[in-house]
């Protein structure tokens, strides 16, 4: 080696050991009983205010799995730092949008939303963003994995995430306003609304999921030069988490809410495994 060549990079190293793997597939495992705990008790129990502490339980389980799947894949401290970013800039924008009404619309956090960071924002909601865009994005990776060596593939994969938390964010606006009440919205009479969600809501949750993207995809590119199997895991808890809403939805007769978030993962599943093919 002469004094100009460069010294060769140190791979990174993903958190691949047999304990590691050992404690993903427990949190996975978990995840699901708790998921499917969950939307048992919302069709079958008679008393919502009894289990609904099942929500915070699902809701950790799916951050850890998520996390613990990524870094099976990804270096470790890149999963965490961008898991990290995405929960701060999603609660700073939480944030912002209960005290100025931008870019969700105007609404109001109830005291059944539980304790808040800094008096401003549930303690639970910034973890939505992860467990949101890390799966949402794991799904669209599969969908365009046939197209992951063109050049649009990354902003094919960006946008669809996008589009994917919307959907998220219509099964999951009603769940926690109209059945668990976490919020109240301010929509004005007679406008047109999602269950009380004023329809710029959605474009909010596209916005903030595409700058969230922009700052933390960096960190969840995975530069190995061979080519890997298809990453289910995200897919799977897409899936479970969107079966909670559908649960919910369905035993509180939220039809519009149903069919939406139904149709939206159906339609994920199905070109999700198609692309994992190519």
């Amino acid at each position: 080696m002469n004094a100009y060549s460069k010294p060769p990079e140190r791979p990174a190293v993903t958190d691949t050991s047999p304990a590691s793997r050992s404690v993903h597939v427990v949190v996975f495992a978990l995840f699901l009983v708790g998921a499917i705990a969950r939307g048992a008790t919302l069709l079958l129990a008679q008393d919502n205010e009894r289990w609904v502490w099942l929500d915070g339980l699902v809701l950790l389980l799916a951050v850890l799995t998520t996390l613990t799947g990524h870094a099976q894949r990804l270096p470790l401290e890149k999963v965490l730092f961008a898991g990290g970013g995405t929960a701060f800039m999603g609660g700073v924008v939480m944030a912002v949008g209960a005290g100025t009404g931008i870019p969700f619309g105007a609404f109001t956090y109830t005291a059944k939303a539980g304790g808040r960071i800094l008096g401003t924002v549930p303690w639970w909601l910034p973890l939505i963003w992860v467990v949101m865009i890390f799966n949402g994005r794991g799904v669209a990776r599969l969908v365009f994995r046939p197209w992951r060596k063109t050049r649009h593939y990354g902003f094919l994969v960006i946008g669809l995430t996008g589009l994917l938390a919307m959907a998220f964010a219509s099964g999951f606006d009603a769940f926690a306003n109209k059945i668990n009440h976490y919020w109240l919205w301010q929509a004005g009479q007679g406008r047109l609304t999602w269950y009380g969600a004023p329809w710029v809501n959605f474009l909010g949750w596209l916005l903030t999921t595409l700058l969230i993207l922009a700052f933390t995809t960096p960190f969840l590119l995975n530069k190995k030069p061979q080519k890997s199997p298809p990453f289910y895991h995200p897919l799977a808890v897409w899936l479970a988490l969107n079966g909670v809403f559908v649960a919910g939805t369905t035993a509180h007769h939220l039809w519009a809410a149903v069919g939406v978030t139904a149709a939206a993962s159906l339609g994920a599943l199905g070109f999700a495994l198609s692309g994992a093919r190519g």
